[in-house]
Order: C-alpha cells, then sequence, then structure tokens
C-alpha cells in the first residue's frame, strides 16, 4: 500500500494532540493536590515526558512493536535504537497495511507510552521520592508497558490475535495505569494525616484548565487511531466528544442528586471518565452508544471515587475511581455496543447479534491487563523500595514535595511575586489556619 500524504500529515498533527495530554494530566493533577506540592506534581509528569521518550527509541518501541519473541508476549530486541525504519512494522501488511511512515507510527506511539506512567502520578500524590519515581517509570515502561502494547496493539500480540478489540488504549494506558496506581498506592501506605485531616484542592481553576487541555488532545489521541484521515477517524472524533459530554453531566446529576450540589471538580472528573471509557470504543460504536458508554461512566466512575474510603487505601487523585474503573467499563462496552455499521474491522457486540463471544474476549484482555500490571509494579516498586526506598519522610511530606524535592515554591504567600527558588536558610512562612493547602 502506498503511503498517504494526508494520512501522514494528520498523524502528525494527532501525535502532538497526544502530547499536550500529558501538561494536561499535570495541570489537571496539580490543582488538585495540595500548594505545597503543586511544583512537585507537575515535575513529575514533566520528567516523564523526558525519560520515556529516551526509553522508547533505545527498547521501548522494540519490545512493544517488534517482531514477536515469545507467544504474543513481547517483541524482541531487533529494532531497538530504531535501527529498521526502512521496513514495514512487524504485523502491519496485506489489510493491516499502513498508509503513513514507520517514523511517523513510532512518533504516534510514544506518546501513548508517555502519558500512560503519568497516569499513575495521581496515586502517589504527596508522598514518593523523586528519584524512586524516575526509576519506577523507567522500569514500568520497558517491562510493564511496553509488553502490554505488544499484546494488544501489535498484529503479532496474543490479544490481537484473540480478537479482542481496543481501539485507542482503554486496557493499554487506562487499565494499565490505573492497576498499577493502586499497586503503587498500597505499598506507599496514606499520606500523612489522610483521611482524618482535609486535603482538599488548592486550585480548581488548574484542575479545569488540565480537563480542557485533555479533552482537546484526547481528539487526537483517539481520532488519530485510525491512522488515517477518513471516516472512521470521524466517527472516532464524535465519539469521544459525544461520550466525554455524557459523563460530564451524568457525574454533574449524580453530584446533584447525592450532595444537593453540582462542583466544578466533578464537571472535570466526570469529563476525563468519558474521555477513559470512549477510547477503546471510539472507532467500534454508534454515537448513541457513545451517549450510553459516558452515561455509565460518568456515575460509575463517581461512585467508585466514592467509595475508595470504605476500602482504606489513599489513590489520593482517584486514578483507580477514574482511569481503572473507566478502562474497565469501556474495555467491557466494546462487546455491547460495537457494531460493524460503524467499523467493518471491528466486530458486532451482544447488543447487536453477536452474542457473548467479543465480551468474553474483552473480559479476558481487562483482566489479563489488570493483573499483570498490578502484580509487575508491585514487584518493581518493591524492589525499588529495598534498593533506594520509596517514601519521603514525614518532614518532608509536611513541608510539602516542592520545597523538599526541589527547592522551589509555586506560590510566595503574602509577597507579589508568584513563584521562586526556595531558601532553606530563611524561616518558611506560615501558613493561616484552617488555608487550603497548609
Amino acid at each position: 500500500m502506498e503511503l498517504d500524504s494526508g494520512n501522514t500529515a494528520w498523524v502528525l498533527a494527532s501525535s502532538a494532540l497526544i502530547l499536550l495530554m500529558t501538561p494536561g494530566v499535570a495541570f489537571f493533577y496539580a490543582g488538585m493536590v495540595r500548594g505545597k506540592s503543586a511544583l512537585g506534581m507537575l515535575m513529575q509528569n514533566f520528567i516523564t515526558i523526558g525519560l520515556v521518550s529516551i526509553v522508547w527509541v533505545l527498547a521501548g518501541f522494540s519490545i512493544a512493536f517488534g517482531p514477536d519473541a515469545v507467544g504474543g508476549l513481547f517483541g524482541n530486541l531487533h529494532d531497538a535504537g530504531l535501527q529498521h525504519l526502512g521496513s514495514a512494522i512487524p504485523g502491519y501488511s496485506d489489510s493491516l497495511a499502513q498508509t503513513i511512515p514507520p517514523v511517523v507510527f513510532v512518533s504516534f506511539q510514544l506518546m501513548f507510552a508517555i502519558i500512560t506512567p503519568a497516569l499513575f502520578t495521581g496515586s502517589i500524590a504527596d508522598r514518593m521520592k523523586f528519584g524512586a519515581f524516575c526509576v519506577i517509570v523507567v522500569l514500568w515502561s520497558l517491562l510493564v508497558y511496553a509488553p502490554v502494547a505488544h499484546w494488544v496493539f501489535s498484529p503479532n500480540g496474543w490479544a490481537f490475535e484473540l480478537g479482542a478489540l481496543d481501539f485507542a488504549g482503554g486496557a493499554v494506558v487506562h487499565i494499565n495505569a490505573g492497576a498499577a496506581g493502586l499497586a503503587l498506592a498500597l505499598l506507599l501506605g496514606r499520606r500523612v494525616g489522610w483521611p482524618q485531616m482535609q486535603m482538599r484542592p488548592h486550585n480548581l481553576p488548574f484542575t479545569l484548565l488540565g480537563a480542557g487541555l485533555l479533552w482537546f488532545g484526547w481528539f487526537g489521541f483517539n481520532a488519530g487511531s485510525a491512522l488515517a484521515a477518513n471516516e472512521l477517524a470521524g466517527y472516532a472524533f464524535l465519539n469521544t466528544n459525544t461520550a466525554t459530554a455524557a459523563a460530564l453531566l451524568g457525574w454533574v446529576l449524580y453530584e446533584k442528586i447525592g450532595n444537593g450540589k453540582a462542583t466544578t471538580l466533578g464537571a472535570a472528573s466526570g469529563a476525563v471518565s468519558g474521555l477513559v471509557a470512549i477510547t477503546p470504543c471510539a472507532g467500534y460504536v454508534s454515537p448513541l452508544g457513545a451517549i450510553a458508554i459516558g452515561l455509565v461512566a460518568g456515575v460509575g466512575c463517581a461512585f467508585a471515587c466514592r467509595i475508595k474510603f470504605r476500602f482504606g487505601f489513599d489513590d489520593a487523585l482517584d486514578v483507580v475511581g477514574i482511569h481503572l474503573v473507566g478502562g474497565v467499563i469501556g474495555t467491557l462496552s466494546v462487546g455491547l455496543f460495537a457494531t460493524t455499521l460503524v467499523n467493518e474491522a471491528g466486530a458486532d457486540g451482544l447488543l447487536y447479534g453477536g452474542g457473548t463471544t467479543l465480551l468474553t474476549k474483552q473480559a479476558l484482555v481487562a483482566g489479563a491487563v489488570l493483573g499483570y500490571s498490578f502484580l509487575a509494579t508491585l514487584l518493581i516498586a518493591s524492589v525499588v523500595k529495598l534498593v533506594i526506598g520509596l517514601r519521603v519522610t514525614e518532614d518532608e511530606e509536611t513541608a510539602g514535595l516542592d520545597t523538599s524535592l526541589h527547592a522551589e515554591t509555586a506560590y510566595e504567600i503574602g509577597v507579589g511575586a508568584g513563584g521562586g527558588t526556595y531558601d532553606p536558610a530563611a524561616r518558611p512562612l506560615e501558613p493561616a489556619k484552617g488555608s487550603v493547602g497548609a
């Protein structure tokens, strides 16, 4: 199949949109932490861009999309260092032949690899060592993300060959990151003072800004996954917006009925839950199906975030409730709402006469990714904990990650300037009693 300049331009543009999502995650999360750790959250997300970009070139892409090494589990290192980009990506031939240059596909998939570990920073907010985080991101990208991407995205992967469908990463990105976030939250333990102490978001405008950047970038995430500027990309684009709108409304309605108040945090979280849930479905379902998926995700994720207190684990910014639960809802929804009327290369789900076959496959892959990611992350983090430690000291956590890890502050309270470098010799300003971010 010949290369298509229009498709190439669309996928390159989509890649740039997806990269913008990681700063979007950074602002979405930074607004929800206390002011004394805002820069720490931003830094974790930005350093992820640097680390994963290098890891992907050196070995990550080859493990994810290189020639199959062992029974559809992971690729070999034939493409390490991206030395063989003159040939087609393994498995993408015949009906799967791509109309974009291999280097463009590498760049597009890199953006998925970057944002996935960035998502679990919400589970570890306020309490992980910066060095430990960096080591975990590198190891996790190679040992967890890349193999799972091979399973599901590579035509040589076992889940792909099974016939499971994941249009843009419901399992690869969201279930994967959510399960990892749960493992890290359990291993790190609770933040000092949680849940007795209120740890309210310090800057909800930041959170709404982040949600807006995510919504915008997600069109590249989902519509770009068509790998062509065609009708399928149009369906993915429309379904992404439709499900997100429905989830936002569903979450806000759930809040209004349950608490009597509709919150801006709920609106932002609802939008993100819809984006998560529609990700695996975007190129397989109709717009009416997208509405149903969004509503279920908005209400379901809101409920999941509420009940975490019953289980006692401190998933600080609800990565489990939004990404793990939303990813599972979306992955299973493919088995219900997928229709070949939208995508002939897909399959019909239960509600379109396809029976339970596709739903069973979706459940199997969701369970496999959840289990592998949780256990592998637990093992990786346990080794890092043993070697260099995971958690900052109680004093460092109380002072905030900004000053204790980065010698900077996001805000100078009582000073005209809005930031600056921390001077350890200076007497710190005491926040007013009861102030947000204290």
